[in-house]
């Protein structure tokens, strides 16, 4: 304990003079031993200490705690409440901690570092994954190099003798799910089209296929499609694939399942989902869209939700005697928030709440651990006066703006829905159209309370589920 607090009352004192990045930060072994001093700072409660023989790890994408606030109202509203009573399923856990989100080189993380923090226990630098942050983005050598690389969670879990599982609305190849499984210098390297020409470094979905964690994964769900399949061939809705290659990995992935011995089935429709027998597959992988999945408000009737993968990835991997780790996010939340549309946000986010009030149904909490984050914020504001009841998507009934124009609860301070007025004037929105559509509960739950570091989580994790190479409950 002493030793920690000289360690982190020299940090500290090295940022208050010298702001620039900390080089022991570009360190993989800097995060680890940092987090492993705060793990065993931390292990002193006497609470539910079983081992976690399962772990679901939920992750809304740009899921800020406004989000939370509005889409409680949300939902509330929409079921004929006022809204801001309630609680989303994860809401009641028991314990909530605070985690800072930032890359070794921005101070506004995105997904890929971000990713990269929370499923490996190693920071990292911006648009980076799998990788420490040693290597900056775009650096094709680092990434080809090998030593740089991170892995955690679905890894550890995989040499424990557990089963993993991917679970996400956007591309299984987009730079949160990514984080998983793959080393990439830059996240849009999804496909092979997407690389630097004649770099040879290989792309997210083949490194999803073919790479040592990622086709060890027993379940992947989400959408993309596209970067699976050569531009000569067509998918099933007649859309051409992304790939300059010749490549077939969905083909490809199903030939490795089987070579090892395996059961896979592949699905691309929710009926098809729905049908896959647990008794006749051990392995599954659902694509069910050419690129992110359709937003919940706008998905057809043959498009699995978020809580039904959940379900059928939590049937399929419980099949295992050592358990599971799953990792399941609702990456739309963060695409929404992008395009600045607050009701599609809010709904996704009750999407979220509804896969983890189904995954709570379906597990044993004194032997699941369940953690539900974040891993970033966006610029909506909760912002006015409004009375208690005020329609969440609508104006604020307090017309007090000085320019006496009127303004929505909910608003963007940068994104597609700014526009500029002459003479720098707000523009008047009622010209506008205005119905466009980190808790824990399980083992070792008492971990995640307090305010740390993102790349503590997995260490946390670990400890709980005795996997990974650090400090953890079977080594105490």
């Amino acid at each position: 304990m002493f030793l920690f607090c000289a360690y982190a009352r020299t940090l500290y004192n090295d940022r208050q003079t010298k702001p620039k990045t900390n080089f022991d930060e570009h360190n993989k072994e800097h995060w680890r031993i940092q987090a492993q001093w705060i793990l065993r700072d931390k292990v002193s409660s006497s609470l539910n200490k079983k081992v976690a023989k399962n772990v679901i790890l939920f992750l809304g994408d740009g899921m800020s705690i406004t989000t939370l606030a509005a889409t409680r109202v949300y939902l509330g509203q929409k079921y004929g409440f006022m809204g801001e009573e309630l609680k989303l399923s994860f809401e009641a856990f028991p314990y909530t901690g605070l985690a800072k989100t930032y890359c070794v080189d921005n101070n506004v993380a995105d997904s890929a570092c971000s990713g990269t923090a929370y499923l490996t226990g190693v920071k990292a630098n911006s648009g980076t994954v799998g990788l420490s942050g040693a290597v900056q983005r775009g650096d094709c050598n680092g990434q080809k190099e090998g030593i740089h690389s991170v892995t955690g969670l679905i890894d550890w879990a995989q040499k424990a003798g557990k089963a993993t599982g991917v679970v996400t609305t956007t591309r299984v190849t987009h730079a949160t799910p990514a984080a998983s499984y793959a080393h990439s210098a830059d996240r849009t390297w999804e496909a092979d089209s997407d690389t630097p020409e004649g770099s040879a470094c290989e792309d997210i979905a083949q490194q999803l296929v073919r790479g040592r964690v990622g086709r060890r994964i027993n379940v992947v769900m989400g959408g993309g499609r596209k970067n699976f399949l050569s531009h000569k061939m067509k998918d099933d809705d007649g859309y051409p694939g992304h790939r300059s290659d010749d490549l077939d990995l969905i083909k490809e992935w199903y030939q490795n399942k089987k070579s090892i011995g395996a059961s896979p089935i592949y699905v691309q429709k929710k009926s098809q989902l729905q049908s896959v027998n647990l008794k006749e597959y051990d392995s599954l992988l659902g694509l069910f869209a050419y690129d992110h999945m359709p937003y919940h408000l706008e998905a057809g009737d043959d498009v699995p939700a978020l809580s039904e993968m959940t379900q059928k990835a939590i049937q399929m991997l419980s099949t295992n005697k050592n358990g599971f780790f799953l990792f399941v996010e609702g990456g739309r939340i963060d695409t929404a928030h992008h395009e600045t549309k607050a009701r599609k946000a809010l709904d996704e986010t009750a999407e979220l709440a509804k896969a983890v009030e189904a995954a709570l149904k379906m597990v044993d909490p004194e032997e699941t651990l369940i953690i539900v984050t974040s891993d970033h914020s966006h610029t909506m504001t909760y912002s006015g006066y409004s009375k208690r009841g005020t329609d969440i998507l609508g104006f604020t009934n307090k017309m007090n703006a000085s320019d006496n124009l009127p303004y929505t609860t909910l608003s963007y301070a940068n994104g597609p829905g700014y526009k500029p007025h002459e003479e720098f004037q707000r523009h008047n929105l009622l010209l506008d159209n205005m119905n466009i559509k980190g808790r824990c509960k399980g083992p070792w739950s008492h971990l995640f309370t307090g305010n740390y570091e993102q790349n503590f989580i997995p260490h946390a994790i670990a400890f709980a589920a005795c996997i990974g190479p650090g400090y953890t409950t079977c080594k105490q």
